[in-house]
């Protein structure tokens, strides 16, 4: 199985419109790409969806919303 980027997700997230928590993305993420699926970023590898979601978060790719999080092109690294 091909590693999916984080990328693909932080734009998951932003073409949704949606707010997310920390569980619900999960869900999110394995509905989208399934449950086996794993990740990488740019200094990241081998990731599960529960792992992405908390590097995104401490990498502070999130935008903190009243119920929960969303994200913003600008959140996403261009090299």
């Amino acid at each position: 199985m091909d590693s999916i980027h984080g990328h693909d997700v932080l734009n998951m997230m932003i073409a949704s419109g949606e707010q997310y928590t920390h569980a619900s993305l999960e869900a999110a993420i394995v509905k989208r790409f399934g449950a086996q699926a794993r990740f990488h970023t740019c200094s990241a590898a081998e990731m599960t969806a529960a792992e992405l979601v908390a590097f995104l978060a401490a990498k502070g790719k999130f935008i903190a919303k009243d119920d929960g999080f969303t994200t913003h092109e600008s959140k996403i690294c261009r090299h």
